[in-house]
């Protein structure tokens, strides 16, 4: 009897200790190669963190219900900022001449039709000495060729005379608006010409409103034919620029608004709103160009500069929280609800439990919620501090363990 007493006893043991070698629940157990049993933790997201009153507001925890809150989608986009091409200009010489002058510098603002330079040459006083001589040549056909056709219509005339009269008439013609067409590129006064006045120095002017952005000449410097002199960009019609992948491009449409910071400007965010749409990819990346208008365009603002945009999507309206109420542990994000004090349950501390939710939106701070489960109606969570509460949770997991 004695002896089966003693072997029941041995099984017993035998099967409790196989069983808590079996669970690894909290802990794991392991034996070292000395004999000596080690305990490792296993830190899990469970259970609650207890705090009290005093430990709550010294910490600032706020507490309240999970509001609804309408966020706006937002797609990530990179780009750069430009000016539209007609508000971009390339000054150029009309003829090959010496500058004689320049009148602006880089960062000068200018007005349609302002003199930027003057050039000089004697092909320019020839151009114009040319047209003084087939103007002056075209009034004395002009007549001659009325004088002739009034003939010619008397019968009296001879009709190869008005004939060659004519020819040489309208040849004369398309000459001298050949000479204008020219003068007038060169911002000449043509009515002063016809009248002798010949200029020495003719004006380069701007072709549109902005500021000059290069000049590239010199004074005395010979420049041929469309070459380069200055260079003018309006920076008022500067817009943000925007290369949007293939895989957003279905969320992005006109009118939508867009925050973006200036890489070179930081701590700045600015906002605008799509104008345009791009309807053709760009390779390599394969992306989409989204134009969008500046609200304010500050100064500093310079075509060029690289900007990193947000496009709001569209707003709806979903449970939220502010980003600091949520944690995220093993690719796993959790909020903790509360329990407040209790004194009738002789409950004096709060409680905080992490609760496993997935997360959506997030805009301008706050994260749209997406609960597993549906939570009692009036629960109240932690609005913020939830990486305290997560590593106050893991010192008394592993306070507890020991």
């Amino acid at each position: 009897m004695k002896k089966q007493i003693t072997y029941i006893a041995a099984i017993l043991f035998m099967a409790t200790f196989f069983t808590g070698c079996g669970s690894k629940s909290s802990t794991e157990v392991e034996t070292t190669e000395k004999g000596q049993v080690q305990v490792e933790e296993e830190l899990s997201v469970e259970g609650e963190v207890h705090l009290s009153e005093l430990k709550k507001n010294s910490i600032g925890i706020k507490v309240d219900v999970i509001p609804t809150r309408p966020l706006s989608g937002v797609v990530e986009a990179n780009g750069q900022l430009e000016v539209p091409p007609q508000h971009e200009a390339t000054v150029t010489a009309i003829l090959g001449a010496n500058v004689t002058a320049i009148k602006v510098i880089e960062g000068d603002k200018v007005k349609k039709g302002q003199t930027l330079a003057t050039l000089a040459h004697p092909n320019l006083s020839r151009l114009q000495s040319d047209y003084v001589r087939a103007y002056h040549q075209l009034q004395f056909l002009q007549k001659e060729y009325e004088r002739q056709k009034k003939l010619y219509d008397e019968n009296v005339g001879s009709g190869k005379i008005f004939q060659q009269t004519q020819a040489d008439y309208l040849s004369m013609k398309g000459e001298v608006k050949g000479f204008e067409a020219q003068l007038g590129q060169l911002s000449l006064n043509i009515a002063k010409v016809q009248n002798g006045d010949v200029y020495q120095n003719v004006p380069v002017v701007s072709p549109i409103d902005g500021y000059i952005e290069k000049v590239e000449v010199q004074i005395g410097q010979y420049v041929d034919p469309q070459k380069d002199m200055f260079m003018i960009v309006n920076n008022e019609h500067i817009h943000a620029d925007l290369m949007v992948f293939e895989k957003d491009v279905h969320k992005v449409k006109k009118g939508q608004d867009i925050s973006f910071t200036v890489e070179s400007v930081p701590g700045v965010t600015l906002k605008a709103k799509i104008y345009s749409v791009g309807k053709q990819f760009e390779q390599n990346p394969k992306a989409v160009h989204v134009h969008a208008e500046i609200e304010k365009k500050n100064d500093f603002l310079i075509p060029g500069m690289y900007i990193n945009g947000r496009i709001h999507t569209g707003e709806k309206a979903v449970l939220a929280l502010p980003e600091s109420a949520v944690i995220e542990e093993e690719g796993k994000s959790y909020i903790f609800t509360v329990t407040p004090p209790n004194e009738d349950n002789n409950e004096m501390e709060w409680g905080f439990k992490a609760v496993e939710i997935r997360t959506g939106l997030v805009d301008d701070g706050w994260v749209e919620i997406k609960l597993l489960e549906p939570l009692p109606e009036k629960t109240k969570v932690a609005w913020d501090n939830a990486y305290y509460l997560i590593a106050e949770m893991k010192k008394g997991s592993t306070e507890h363990g020991h």
